[in-house]
């Protein structure tokens, strides 16, 4: 051989040596039982907020549909914060964490008149050593009945000690529990934060004991209670997974704290599935409504008596010729409510924006008790957290100037 084919055959044998090299690095790097992060750091997000969402985007909420059959305490912490010297998400830590919430989950099977044909499912939590049990009012709306399924497959009927339409909660009770049930503490939902780590488990499509992780997206959302005309306030929003058979199981923060009861989800078009915005219904509200539908069976929920009030937004502002947008624009008042009686007025009048009819010449609510309102989620906390017969001075804009009316308020009347 001479010495040009020498060097020929020498450079292709180092051209399939380097070959070699690196289809060995990718599969060793591919079966690697950890991710080999890249330049970007692995806490980078995006948070898109709805106002950036396509409007022509046909979007529904509704709450999450009860699943129907297929054809045939460590140490104390505040609320959202790791557990002692667990700074960063783990296997180890989410796997202790499950073990320890499961045995205080159940799924909620449910039975209607239909029989077997109407069987649905959702899930929940035990709120105390007595038995009783925290769902959605959704869930056991109907039912002729229930039952509970443990942690370990063991199976109780349930009885249904109170529901409330308007919070769409229920407390279900079985008369004895199976060893090692779990009984799950409420957080405070008020600390709950945007980027807080969150934790379902619940009965996503009969998958019971099903863990799924995300992030708190938002708080202080204001979704519908799906059966009446009022709505829930301070609502949790959030990108677990959450899908039919989830109602009413529990959303807990890293302390295996409940900060929510999942119970609705966003959808597009008509799907049923989770596209990465679920609500739930806050712990505060669930430490109010329980215990008094434990001892009473019904909750009665305070009213104001008006109708579509609304944040003062640019267009009210400019309609109404307001200085700022803060505060909540009284539309309608209800005859003989509470903020009837008060003085409270509504809208008069209207005025073309920009070939926008805009309602006008309603009284602005400001303050509450000389707490500022400032949007509309901060009159309904300010109301629903109080009780039939309290009284409320509201300070109010009416005509440019600021006047104080006392409200008495009422118990929401009955199939308003």
């Amino acid at each position: 051989m001479d010495r040009r084919g020498y060097f020929i055959v020498a450079g292709a044998g180092c051209l399939v040596l380097v070959a070699l090299v690196v289809v060995a690095g990718f599969l060793v790097t591919s079966l690697l039982p950890f991710e080999v992060s890249g330049g970007a750091s692995a806490e980078s997000s995006v948070v898109v907020s709805e106002a950036t969402l396509d409007p022509a985007v046909q979007v529904t909420q509704q709450a999450i549909p009860t699943l129907t059959p297929a054809p045939e305490s460590g140490a104390e912490a505040e609320a959202g914060d790791a557990l002692p010297g667990m700074e960063t998400l783990s296997s180890a830590l989410l796997g202790d964490l499950y073990q320890r919430i499961n045995p205080g989950v159940v799924n909620v099977q449910v039975f209607t008149a239909e029989g077997l044909g109407g069987q649905g499912a959702g899930s929940g939590f035990v709120l105390d050593q007595e038995g009783h049990i925290v769902t959605n009012n959704h869930v056991v709306a109907g039912s002729q009945r229930v039952t509970v399924v443990f942690y370990n497959g063991l199976e109780a009927q349930a009885e249904i000690v109170g529901t409330d339409d308007d919070s769409d909660l229920a407390v279900l009770k079985v008369e004895q529990m199976p060893e090692g049930v779990q009984v799950l503490d409420l957080a405070d939902s008020d600390a709950v934060r945007p980027g807080d780590w969150v934790l379902a488990i619940g009965n996503p499509f009969r998958l019971g004991g099903s863990l799924t992780i995300g992030i708190v997206s938002a708080v202080g959302r204001i979704i519908p209670s799906g059966v009446t005309p009022f709505s829930i306030p301070q609502a949790i929003q959030t990108d677990a997974a959450i899908n039919p058979g989830n109602s009413g199981g529990p959303l807990l923060n890293l302390n295996g704290e409940v900060v929510g009861v999942n119970a609705q989800i966003r959808t597009g078009g008509t799907g049923r599935a989770n596209s990465g915005v679920g609500f739930a219904i806050p712990a505060n509200v669930v430490r109010q409504v329980a215990p008094v539908l434990i001892e009473q069976g019904v909750y009665r929920w305070p009213w104001l008596g008006v109708q579509q009030p609304a944040p003062v937004n640019l267009l009210i502002m400019q309609a109404n010729e307001l200085e700022t947008q803060s505060g909540v624009y009284i539309h309608r008042v209800t005859p003989d409510g509470p903020a009837s009686q008060a003085g409270l007025q509504g809208s008069t009048g209207s005025r073309v924006v920009d070939g926008i009819d805009v309602p006008t010449g309603g009284d602005v609510i400001l303050a509450a008790d000389g707490q500022s309102i400032d949007d509309l989620s901060e009159l309904l906390v300010e109301i629903a957290f109080r009780s039939p017969g309290d009284e409320m001075v509201l300070t109010v804009l009416r005509d440019g100037e600021r006047i104080e009316l006392t409200v008495v308020l009422e118990a929401r009347p009955e199939n308003f």
